[in-house]
């Protein structure tokens, strides 16, 4: 499973991550900074008034890998 995992600073200069399940395999960096760049701007998501997600800091795909020993995905339990 690939996930995209999106960081950015808050406005109190934590560092918060934002995972991504689904999005096109084909991204472009360019595409991605827009992209986290307009939800930095959208200023919707916030705790306490600290804006979670304030300024673009990196971008990264995460790919995961499950090496079954017997069975398969339908019969493993969920984690």
């Amino acid at each position: 499973m690939r996930k995209l995992q999106l960081g950015f600073k808050t406005a109190g200069g934590a560092r918060r991550s934002l995972t991504l399940n689904y999005f096109r395999d084909d991204l472009k960096t360019d595409e991605v900074k827009a992209a986290m760049q307009q939800i930095a701007d959208a200023q919707l998501f916030n705790k306490d008034g600290d804006d979670l997600y304030h300024e673009p800091l990196s971008a990264k795909y995460i790919t995961k890998t499950e090496d079954y020993i017997f069975g398969d995905k339908d019969s493993a339990p969920l984690a």
